[in-house]
């Protein structure tokens, strides 16, 4: 059979996925140097919002978990807490600042009377900001988000969650790993719900691709006050608490 010489003259077109506002993306190779300079400026902008917001909220504790956890949930209330917890060690709560348990470790600190804040993120399904924040900001990008939620806390609380919590849980614990945070523990809350991971963890330290340091600072519990005792500890041991600064009028700062 002869080949098809209309197939080869007409090669297939550069895939266009349908995206939800109804434009097409081409995935046929780099984009003008235009676009790519806008790209970076965003970024940019979106790092300079998130910054100059947050920048009077710390130190935190960030709470990780499912925004589908709703009140009346047994996660819900454990985290809630948590958040009350957290407040009682002079921590400032940090989220996702969406529903679910997100709200609920918000809500914890805000109704103990401790500072509670988060950084949203904008979805396609526009996941609102929880009622229960002193500050927030929305970014839109997942990795400007991680970075702020990282960047002013000293322990992380990592409740049941999805494949949100999970890239969040294993970014921790990578930078944990190589060093770029230190002494910051990592609190897994809930027993039934990690244990298979922590098992697979063990696999992991096994087969030699993690170390047993590195799993040092993990701690799986159900215990509220076992998890606020093992943030102490290590907060105490390794860090000095100094007076935050005043935010400056003259630069429209506020805390």
């Amino acid at each position: 059979m002869a080949p098809d010489s209309t197939a080869q003259a007409n090669p297939r077109p550069p895939i266009r996925p349908l995206l939800r506002d109804g434009l097409t993306q081409s995935l046929d190779g780099p984009k003008d140097r235009r676009s790519e300079l806008r790209f970076v400026g965003q970024i940019a902008w979106q790092f300079f919002k998130g910054l100059r917001t947050l920048h009077f909220v710390g130190p935190c504790v960030t709470v990780f978990g499912s925004a589908r956890f709703r009140e009346g949930h047994p996660y819900y209330e454990q985290t809630r807490q948590i958040g009350q917890a957290i407040k009682e060690l002079g921590f400032t709560v940090m989220t996702g600042g969406g529903p679910g348990l997100m709200e609920a470790a918000n809500r914890g600190a805000f109704e103990a009377g401790g500072r509670s804040v988060g950084c949203n993120i904008r979805l396609p399904f526009e996941q609102q900001p929880n009622p229960y924040l002193h500050t927030s900001v929305t970014i839109d990008f997942f990795f400007v988000r991680k970075v702020l939620l990282l960047k002013y806390s000293y322990a992380f609380v990592v409740m049941p969650g999805g494949w949100g919590t999970m890239d969040e849980l294993f970014e921790t614990l990578t930078l944990v790993q190589t060093g770029v945070v230190h002494n910051f523990p990592v609190v897994l809350m809930g027993r039934e719900y990690y244990q298979p991971l922590v098992d697979y963890m063990g696999d992991m330290l096994k087969a030699g691709t993690i170390s047993e340091q590195d799993l040092k600072l993990v701690l799986l519990t159900d215990d509220v006050a076992e998890a606020q005792e093992h943030i102490r500890k290590y907060v105490q041991t390794h860090y000095k608490v100094v007076k935050r600064r005043k935010p400056l009028w003259w630069l429209l700062e506020r805390v």
